[in-house]
């Protein structure tokens, strides 16, 4: 057989399918991933496998598994399936499937699925033209989304249906799904395809599967056309069939996290220099922006905090600049981030803070709260003597008044001592003209 075959006569399709398609699962017994959800006595598994399924929605990342677990659904529960993107269907195809799920319930006693892909996409209207039918049961509606379904899913919709969500695959996931496909895959079974260096390919997918599996394919054919057999593919061909290095880290992973602690540590140090000396490096190297500007966000409540409170703000905000606009642009908008962060003013005192308070929390776990803090709704609370002495703050000069709102145990307890640093400096001052009992 060979690789570029159109079909093979002897085992049926071959490359013309893809290697995704090819390898895709097709039972819960070898879907890989998701543990939450689809492990033993796991919510989403009985309900799979007791014939009970609502409509639901999935949302995770790209290649963690919407689409292919849809279709063990419908197969696992014998239900007919239809799949509709949101990008290219409208209300006639909707129509066109709840058709057929009224003949299906009729006439041949048997469920319908319609997965809609991207469902986000859809606009009101469309996604209003699926709410009668989800709602009688006529289809069970499975969608999938990348984007979080509170925005994008109206309420009405949403709230008919159960929200799962999937995880990203971790490196784990990656490389039984890898030797799977090697394993599985007449195509890569003919070729005796060696994969070396498969940290580099884990690296360069991104958690996403279907990447790992497109760039395995493109990085075997390279290898064939160049009249290599057996086919060995390794660090060369996988970034030449992505068309960016990856990043030298060891297959432990360590130089992957000396790279992002010497980045935080080099802006918690106010060192600018360093901080982009780093993001370039990780950037080379393939990182996931979106991981690098998670840990900013982590990065501006921890390490700056109240002595800068736009800090967190901007965090943010260069998360969302950086999964709308994506490589290469999305460097512009880290350094941006990494530049003002390490040259803000640092404090980590809400850090010591609930880390002290959380310390106890834990030894003290069930301590009372106190009767003046507590609601009073029915009158026998009022008797018991719920809320009684409360003192509400604005009904005093400068809306404040001294009282306690710690249990008793802990008496006047300073957790939070904001810095001199930045607007601390305004935090500490205002704090210790109110509060005379607890002096910071």
């Amino acid at each position: 057989m060979d690789l570029f075959d159109g079909t093979d006569r002897n085992h049926g399709p071959s490359s013309a399918v893809p290697l995704a398609e090819r390898v895709r699962p097709h039972s819960l017994d070898v879907f890989v991933g998701q543990e939450h959800l689809l492990g033993e006595g796991k919510p989403l598994r009985i309900l799979i496998t007791g014939d009970q399924l609502p409509s639901m929605i999935f949302w995770g990342p790209p290649g963690s598994g919407k689409t292919t677990l849809a279709r063990i659904i419908a197969h696992e529960t014998k239900a007919e399936f239809f799949q509709r993107s949101a990008v290219s269907s409208g209300v006639k195809d909707v129509r066109e499937v709840v058709d057929r799920a009224e003949y299906n319930r009729k006439y041949a006693q048997r469920r319908t699925i319609l997965f809609i892909d991207e469902i986000h996409r859809f606009n009101k209207g469309q996604q209003d033209a699926l709410l009668h039918s989800v709602e009688e049961g006529l289809i069970t509606l499975i969608g999938a989304t990348t984007e979080n379904p509170s925005f994008e899913v109206i309420s009405p919709l949403l709230s008919r249906c159960r929200l799962y969500v999937l995880r990203p695959l971790e490196e784990r996931h990656l490389s039984t799904i890898l030797d799977l496909a090697l394993a599985g895959d007449a195509v890569l079974r003919a070729l005796a395809v060696t994969v070396n260096d498969r940290d580099v390919l884990i690296r360069l997918c991104g958690g996403d599967a279907r990447t790992l599996l497109n760039g395995l394919e493109t990085a075997v054919r390279l290898a064939a056309l160049s009249g290599q057999k057996p086919v060995a593919v390794g660090r060369q061909e996988f970034e030449e069939a992505f068309q960016q290095k990856a990043a030298r880290y060891d297959k432990n992973g360590e130089e992957h996290y000396n790279i992002i602690s010497a980045f935080i540590k080099s802006i918690r140090g106010s060192d600018p220099d360093a901080a982009v000396y780093w993001l370039a490096r990780m950037l080379e190297g393939g990182e996931d922006p979106k991981f690098i500007a998670r840990r900013l966000i982590v990065l501006a409540s921890e390490d700056i905090g109240n002595a800068d409170p736009y800090a967190i703000t901007l965090a943010v905000s260069t998360f969302t600049a950086v999964d709308y606009v994506g490589m290469p642009e999305a460097r512009i908008v880290l350094a941006q981030a990494a530049t003002y962060l390490a040259t803000a003013h640092k404090s980590n005192a809400s850090y010591v803070a609930i880390s002290a308070a959380l310390a106890d929390v834990r030894q003290h776990p069930d301590e009372p709260v106190p009767l003046h803090l507590r609601n009073a709704p029915t009158g026998m609370m009022a008797h018991l003597g719920y809320g009684a002495g409360y003192q509400y703050s604005h009904d005093y000069t400068g809306n404040f008044v001294e009282q306690r709102y710690l249990p008793e145990k802990f008496g006047d307890k300073v957790y939070y001592r904001p810095t001199e640093n930045g607007r601390e400096r305004d935090i500490r001052s205002r704090l210790n003209a109110l509060w005379k009992s607890r002096p910071r």
